[in-house]
């Protein structure tokens, strides 16, 4: 046996031990909990944690001190999390997430009322007629009229963008979402292929304004760039764009917006996929008012805020790392009137039929203060 594999075998002797260890700590710890509950002392005690881990930090010595404080981090929240479900025999969002599995139909809706933000032409109407067959379409102004709808029973279902793939977050989405409840129930991803629309007879020459919404300005900035003469001017979406076009009589303005639009408002292209990337993808979330969980849910999200100290970001996500779970994205918005305080959003991948993935969402329901749980679906590309 070779020098390295003597060392990888007392690795594993140490790694069994600790295990062990674990397990009895665990054990220990779930005692604590029953006789807190028994005695009504409140779980956390933070003045012990603090000397805790100022003493295991200064007995690690100065070279371990902070990679034994985050060790021990991981552990006393595991603990609390622990003791705080014994504590809650019947969690509501686990019985809210076990309900929508068993209640929810077995096929998502061919039809339904939804609620998107724009008029005709809008990508988020596309976005609905890739999620549904034959949908009663209502539109409205804004995104928070959207969010009004499904949770005024209005509609069913409403469509939001909240990312594209050059230009990034819907940052008045994100800001939305966190004024609402609300349950995601699908997503879904639309290819994105921008066109200067005009009315007919006019050419690029002539064009001395244009109209679009934010995103798709930022999204076509290089050719935007190439026209530095050009007056541009944001709208609610890009639609509207289109139909303020149409509706000028000018042929000095155009618009940036889809190939749909330029049928439906009777323009004509002017130039054609004129954003910066031909690979530009915006993906919508289908909202609903309860949770609907549809057999083949392999995404989640989250909306949460965190105790300001210091790992406390490392420490939750630790937490997914020991489950195994893949983060595929992290979105943080600052919380008006608190100042340096921020919401973050979570998004993951995890099998919702795993009793690990419920009793995560309960611990984290248990343990944050601001904790949300937005729904799991599955996407469609």
């Amino acid at each position: 046996m070779n020098r390295i594999e003597e060392l990888r075998k007392e690795i594993d002797t140490i790694d069994s031990g600790i295990v062990d260890l674990y397990r009895r700590r665990m054990d220990v710890a779930h005692s604590i909990g029953q006789y807190k509950r028994e005695h009504g002392i409140p779980v956390s005690d933070p003045g012990r944690e603090r000397a805790l881990l100022n003493r295991l930090g200064e007995a690690a010595g100065p070279e371990h001190e902070y990679g034994v404080r985050a060790l021990f981090n991981l552990l006393l929240s595991q603990s609390r999390a622990s003791q705080l479900l014994d504590q809650r025999p019947v969690s509501p969002l686990g019985e809210s997430i076990r309900g929508a599995l068993r209640d929810t139909p077995p096929l998502f809706p061919p039809k339904a009322v939804v609620a998107c933000q724009g008029l005709e032409g809008a990508y988020s109407q596309i976005a609905c007629e890739k999620l549904f067959s034959a949908p009663s379409i209502m539109y409205f102004r804004q995104f928070d009229h959207v969010f009004d709808a499904v949770d005024s029973g209005l509609c069913r279902y409403g469509i939001l963008p909240i990312e594209n793939s050059l230009a990034g977050s819907v940052s008045s989405v994100y800001d939305s979402m966190r004024r609402h409840r609300f349950f995601i129930v699908r997503s879904v991803r639309v290819k994105i292929d921008h066109t200067l629309l005009a009315l007919p007879g006019a050419a690029m020459e002539d064009i001395r304004e244009v109209y679009s919404h934010q995103q798709a300005i930022m999204q076509c900035s290089r050719f935007l760039a190439d026209h530095p003469s050009w007056q541009v001017h944001v709208c609610e979406n890009t639609a509207m764009a289109a139909r303020t076009v149409a509706e000028s009589g000018r042929k000095d303005i155009a618009a940036i917006s889809s190939v749909a639009c330029a049928a439906l408002y009777g323009l004509n292209c002017v130039a054609r996929d004129i954003q910066n990337n031909p690979n530009n993808h915006t993906r919508f979330i289908c909202i609903a008012r309860q949770p609907e969980i549809y057999p083949g849910a392999d995404h989640t999200s989250l909306m949460l805020s965190l105790p300001d100290k210091p790992g406390s970001l490392y420490e939750l996500l630790g937490r997914f790392s020991a489950q195994g779970i893949n983060l595929t994205r992290l979105e943080s918005r600052p919380i008006p009137g608190q100042d340096f305080e921020f919401m973050f959003y979570f998004e993951f991948e995890s099998s919702v039929y795993s009793p690990q993935f419920t009793r995560l969402m309960e611990e984290l329901s248990a343990t944050l203060e601001q904790f949300s749980y937005l729904g799991s679906y599955s996407e469609i590309v």
